[in-house]
């Protein structure tokens, strides 16, 4: 059935409930006007909704008419009659019952509706509280907790103006020139308060129009926090600043509003106004706060575990699959909040390597350390990388709290796990034959077997990746020219193997410490992940 002929069937089906077809959106979705009515109601109340022309995406519905009676400010309804009766992603419409599945629609719309006028969502306010909360941007890259006065840089890019707050402004003047801005000379008087209360928006009164209203709506959720705003908003007022900006850090979120002293006279008529303090008749300004420091972009994904911040970790080898795991390793934290991520290659980039590389043709004849340490700061301005384009067996790399061996080269693999011997912790990430399986093996403390440890066990036919030999392919011309073929799919899931593992270490995960995946389905698996036992042949770890 066309998409065309769906359309055409959902309209009817909305027009044997009351709504009419009366045009097109300016995105082209259909629009239909009719009554949105609650189950337990014989009143409707006349709304619009919008049919996505390929009904993919969830019909819109807007009440044309939002009852009077309604407060201020109730959840799932904004101000322009926009009602959110279904989060985007939490359902998938069924494209081959289009017209089921868009009443339904309109059957929840009418249920939500009804918890609406009956009051029974309100909680939902504090949850959707951005949602009234509209305003112009702030980035805030802070690692640490100190309140009270913060460093704010006014930031410019063709004739727009972002705030960025900061407690190290280097790193932050890294991040906003890698999206184009420059940082002005241009001030805004800036303090971070903290509130035990999470915010929603006032039923009564809403929005806060002037400090009165401001002062007011906090007063109803933390008196004490109100009070720091107060005396925050007056040592602007004195210090004669163009504005201040407040910053209010509640449990859950974080938000702000400004007030600009030099841009409006106090408002004398406002129900909240104090004749012996003028700044209750200021106008005030939402702001919507965005956190951009690199503890928060590691934590979103993973907000009940550790991540790699503050640990100094050496990648060995940048090649096909270091340099994914590098990547990773950064989106997980490494480098950040005090840490180091050291990588170590003294190898370049050439053209056969293009194929199955995190890098590309820009980084052609670059050493590969330097190539990755550069685009990782440029992915992450934040992220302290170092570049060692040296032989690791001449390199000093410090203190570590792991060190991982992405190379796959076996006698390299062994020169590392007995240099840098337990309790050092190590990870060693390889891919067996010609991408038939990729194997990680994690070395947390002196009772942990090694990447040697392995090697023996393997010589005796134990903890073999695969139960038939690996095949032995290769391809090229010539003895220089020979390689193993892989695509670059599977170098990913050896880094991505590697990822998991390290955030399992750093969350005190170690089991299981050997883990294999089989990417060549035509194999059959042959050890189980586990625990290896140290090997009693090994010369690093046996007795």
């Amino acid at each position: 059935m066309s998409s065309t002929t769906s359309v055409t069937d959902v309209i009817e089906a909305f027009g044997q409930r009351g709504f009419v077809f009366v045009g097109k959106a300016d995105d082209g979705w259909f629009r239909l006007h009719g009554r949105l009515t609650p189950p337990q109601s014989d009143k409707g109340f006349p709304c619009e909704i919008q049919l996505d022309p390929t009904l993919f995406d969830l019909p819109r519905i807007r009440l044309l008419e939002i009852p009077p009676d309604l407060p201020a400010a109730v959840p799932h309804l904004g101000a322009d009659g926009g009602l959110c009766y279904l989060a985007k992603g939490t359902v998938v419409l069924d494209i081959y019952d289009p017209v089921g599945q868009s009443l339904a629609c309109l059957q929840h719309a009418a249920v939500v509706f009804e918890k609406i006028l009956k009051g029974e969502m309100v909680e939902d306010l504090a949850e959707e509280f951005f949602a009234y909360w509209p305003g112009g941007l702030c980035f805030v890259d802070m690692q640490g907790a100190d309140l009270g006065r913060q460093h704010c840089i006014v930031a410019q890019a063709d004739g727009s103006t972002l705030w960025f707050i900061s407690d190290n402004v280097d790193r932050t003047t890294e991040k906003l020139k890698s999206l184009g801005y420059q940082a002005s000379d241009k001030t805004v008087l800036t303090y971070r308060v903290k509130t035990v209360a999470q915010p929603r928006p006032l039923t009564s009164h809403w929005p806060p129009k002037t400090v009165g209203d401001i002062l007011a709506w906090q007063g109803t959720l933390d008196p004490r926090c109100r009070r720091k705003i107060h005396k925050r908003i007056k040592e602007g007022e004195r210090k004669k600043a163009n504005g201040v900006l407040i910053v209010i850090e509640s449990p859950l979120m974080t938000y702000a509003f400004a007030v600009l002293y030099d841009r409006q006279p106090p408002v004398q008529k406002n129900k909240h106004a104090n004749r012996r303090d003028s700044t209750y008749g200021l106008e005030v300004m939402p702001i919507s706060v965005v956190r951009i420091d690199d503890r928060y972009i590691a934590e979103r994904n993973v907000p009940k575990s550790k991540t790699l911040a503050g640990k100094n970790l050496a990648v060995v080898g940048c090649g096909t699959i270091g340099g994914y795991l590098a990547d990773m390793l950064v989106k997980s934290g490494a480098g950040t909040c005090g840490g180091k991520l050291t990588l170590v290659d003294f190898d370049s980039l050439f053209p056969q390597n293009i194929g199955r590389h995190r890098l590309g043709f820009p980084d052609l004849l670059l050493n590969k350390a330097e190539a990755m340490a550069k685009e990782l700061k440029r992915l992450a301005p934040g992220a302290a990388v170092r570049a060692l384009p040296i032989d690791v067996r001449q390199a000093q790399l410090g203190e570590l709290d792991l060190l991982i061996d992405a190379t796959g080269e076996e006698s390299l693999g062994h020169w590392l796990s007995g240099h840098y011997p337990a309790p050092m912790p190590m990870l060693s990430v390889w891919i067996e034959g010609p991408g038939t399986t990729v194997r990680a093996l994690l070395r947390p403390h002196a009772s942990g077997a090694c990447y040697r440890c392995l090697w023996h066990s393997n010589r005796r036919g134990e903890l073999r990746s695969t139960v038939d030999s690996l095949p032995a392919i290769l391809a090229g011309h010539g003895c220089e020219g020979l390689y193993v073929p892989f695509p670059a799919s599977v170098s990913v899931q050896a880094a991505s193997l590697g990822a998991e593992m390290t955030l399992d270490w750093v969350n005190g995960v170690y089991s299981p410490a050997l883990r294999t995946r089989l990417i060549d389905h035509t194999h059959q698996s042959a050890t189980p992940d586990c625990d290896p036992l140290i090997d009693r042949d090994c010369p690093i770890c046996g007795s």
